[in-house]
């Protein structure tokens, strides 16, 4: 077809107003015009790049059908995460409990609290609703919660530090999801960075010969996200704190992935408690609320009452607070945490890092129960294993079983994609050409979604009760 042709077959803006209005009764006038000119001026430039070399009004009017369903849809969307990694950053990190989900509805859809003191009829603070409850579970003398963990080691070197030196090893400075790293978040709060030791071995002397005047803190960070082995050598925060209170320094450790949870005990590699570091008596912990914790995405500070107050009183406090969903959310999940095995069972994220390998084979052999007589599909089951994530627990390697899929039809890629483009979406991973559905992370009650969106790619409409 000839240009000409081709621009004389794409509809009108109004015509195509009025056939989307057929379909999509109750969608907004506005947006119908806004997506109907949009459509028609793709298709021209389309045309006039040469990319376009037929044309029908019924294919324009596809593509805009299409658009007005991707615009209406939400895009902040539950997704099935079949990955296996328990933590997943860029799948939303931890499930919330039920309890929290109650908890946050609640305060939602009323009036709250939030800041007011019922027992004086007063204006009150909004982190007394947390704060009680963090001292009594890990023995803080004060708690503040901020918005992230960032956030939180920011708000303390800027409070501690400003203009001020802060020793820190260089084998801890660490990198974090999205590029952010210690000593850009150091250099923001107004600190000095003070590197000491080499990257592999850094040695108590090392600090003490970096103490001067203008020192203002002793800095330990956790290596959560990764692990430094073979010929090494690391400062304790029991050693720091002793160094400290030698010179008159107050120590600060950034947890990361802070927990309440010994997980040694389930056979993983031991992760130091917020009760144990606060024990061995570092002045200030940060940690994030949305890791290991298993709650919303916060962050926590927590320590010697004097310098939490002091952190309390920093302007920058007000622009990284936490609203009234969150901190529902997190006293929630912290009441949980009265009662440990009651903790390991309902939230989420500690059963899925907990659960024993054979319930999560039986989840396995529940799907390919499902998928059993799908034509061109290939079902079987192997053993895997499974990632904590989120920057946590790095040497972590939980056994896990996965459901396998392969088809003479679809590479692995292509049922991946399929899969992910689905609703809702399923995410998987791909080993040795082969489609993983690792299912420590798949609910029980996704298991019939995984079956209808698998079926749906191989033409079959109906799936099991």
């Amino acid at each position: 077809m000839e240009k000409e042709s081709l621009f004389r077959a794409i509809p009108a803006v109004h015509e195509l107003v009025s056939s989307l209005r057929q379909k999509f009764p109750s969608s907004p006038e506005r947006l119908l015009v806004l997506v109907a000119r949009e459509v028609t001026n793709l298709v021209r430039e389309e045309i006039l790049s040469g990319r376009r070399k037929s044309l029908s009004a019924g294919e324009v009017l596809r593509q805009a059908e299409e658009e007005l369903e991707k615009r209406l849809s939400p895009s902040l969307r539950p997704v099935i995460n079949a990955t296996g990694v328990v933590v997943h950053t860029n799948l939303g990190r931890s499930l919330l409990p039920e309890e929290a989900v109650e908890a946050i509805e609640a305060v939602a859809v009323r009036y709250s609290n939030l800041e007011f003191d019922l027992r004086t009829g007063k204006r009150g603070s909004r982190y007394s609703h947390v704060e009680g409850i963090l001292c009594e579970l890990t023995g803080a003398e004060s708690a503040l919660v901020v918005n992230n963990n960032a956030a939180a080691v920011l708000l303390t070197l800027n409070t501690l530090a400003l203009g001020r030196e802060v020793i820190v090893s260089r084998g801890e400075l660490v990198e974090i999801g999205g590029s952010f790293r210690i000593p850009d978040v150091m250099a923001r709060s107004g600190a000095i960075l003070r590197e000491v030791g080499a990257t592999n071995r850094t040695h108590l002397r090392d600090y003490e010969a970096a103490i001067n005047e203008n020192t203002a803190l002793l800095m330990k960070v956790h290596k959560s996200n990764f692990a430094i082995v073979g010929f090494t050598k690391e400062v304790s925060g029991a050693e720091l704190v002793e160094l400290g209170k030698k010179y008159g320094l107050p120590v600060v450790e950034d947890l990361g992935s802070g927990c309440f949870v010994d997980f040694s005990r389930f056979g993983l590699i031991k992760e130091p408690t917020v009760q144990e570091v606060l024990a061995s008596g570092v002045s200030v912990v940060t940690f994030s609320g949305d890791k290991l914790l298993g709650g919303p995405q916060a962050g926590l500070i927590l320590g010697q009452k004097d310098l939490v107050d002091q952190i309390k009183k920093n302007p920058m406090n007000r622009a990284v607070r936490i609203d009234k969903l969150t901190l529902a959310a997190l006293e929630a999940v912290l009441r949980l945490y009265r009662d440990e095995e009651e903790a390991l069972k309902k939230i989420p994220t500690l059963h899925l890092i907990t659960m024993p390998p054979e319930e999560i084979r039986k989840k396995a052999r529940a799907l390919k129960r499902r998928l059993r007589g799908v034509p061109d599909l290939s079902v079987s089951i192997r053993e895997t294993v499974s990632r904590v994530g989120g920057g946590a627990l790095p040497l972590a390697s939980p056994k896990s079983y996965a459901v396998t899929l392969t088809s003479p039809r679809f590479s692995a890629a292509e049922l991946e994609r399929k899969l992910r483009a689905g609703d809702p979406p399923v995410i998987a991973r791909i080993e040795e050409e082969k489609l993983l559905l690792d299912m420590r992370t798949v609910l029980p009650d996704e298991i019939p979604l995984v079956e209808k969106a698998i079926k749906k790619i191989f033409g079959e409409g109906s799936c099991q009760d």
